[in-house]
């Protein structure tokens, strides 16, 4: 889990994982450019191959929505990777890092590493 190369941020907000079938609600622990880390209410088993949606409500009105792959699981916790995220979702994320992380520098550093596909 802390071998991530980009900065995140901790934040506590629900979100939910969709694939065809079923839902799992979750938790938010942190997000950053690249993906995020939920806990799930049970243990669950997921696809890495998979593609799933995850929403992350930051309030009642703003929605991160992205489509994203399980790149870690451990019990309920579960770590996605990025795949596709729309302006408006990618616009959210990006003005809850700046105003996380406090040094505009550190949040270019992260843009210009995803990029060049670090």
């Amino acid at each position: 889990m802390d071998n991530r190369r980009y900065h995140r941020v901790v934040h506590d907000a629900r979100a939910t994982v969709f694939d065809a079938d079923q839902d799992w609600p979750c938790q938010v622990h942190d997000l950053s450019l690249k993906g995020c880390l939920l806990e799930a209410r049970t243990d669950w088993q997921l696809d890495a191959q998979q593609t799933y949606r995850v929403s992350i409500w930051l309030a009642r009105d703003i929605e991160i929505g992205m489509d994203a792959r399980p790149v870690y699981q451990n019990g309920r916790y579960a770590g996605f990777q990025c795949v596709s995220i729309d302006l408006e979702s990618a616009t959210e994320l990006r003005r809850l890092l700046e105003l996380n992380l406090g040094d505009p520098a550190l949040l270019e550093r992260d843009i210009q590493a995803l990029l060049r596909g670090v």
